[in-house]
């Protein structure tokens, strides 16, 4: 199961909230979290795959340019795991970074909390 949640976390950053295609994105949504998921991010609470399709259009939409590179290793306990990143306009110094925490049932995402970190430095 740790090498599974591993793939999930990483699967998550670039699929889900890191893809502007929209099938392409509602299609690992569908893969990868539970039909009542949970998501948790500053801007509020989604539950759903369609409130969480909704959550990432609209990042995309506002920052296009944005992609996401794991920052160090993955970890993973029971059945949840963290994964640390950054984002930013490729080949530039992150604008920010974040930690993602994910519980895992039956090898889906059932809860997402995404913290963000603002700019640093």
């Amino acid at each position: 199961m740790t090498d599974h949640i591993i793939e999930v976390l990483h699967r998550n950053l670039q699929e889900v909230f890191g893809e502007n295609d929209a099938a392409r994105r509602r299609a690992a949504i569908a893969e990868l979290y539970t039909e009542d998921c949970i998501v948790k991010v500053m801007p509020g609470v989604f539950v759903g795959h369609e409130a969480l399709d909704k959550l990432c259009a609209d990042l995309r939409a506002m920052n296009p340019q944005i992609v996401y590179t794991p920052r160090g290793e993955a970890q993973v306990m029971h059945d949840g795991g963290i994964l640390t990143w950054d984002a930013g306009p490729k080949g530039e110094a992150p604008a920010y970074t974040g930690l993602d925490v994910v519980v895992v049932h039956e090898g889906k995402i059932k809860l997402l909390y995404a913290f963000l970190n603002p700019k640093f430095g």
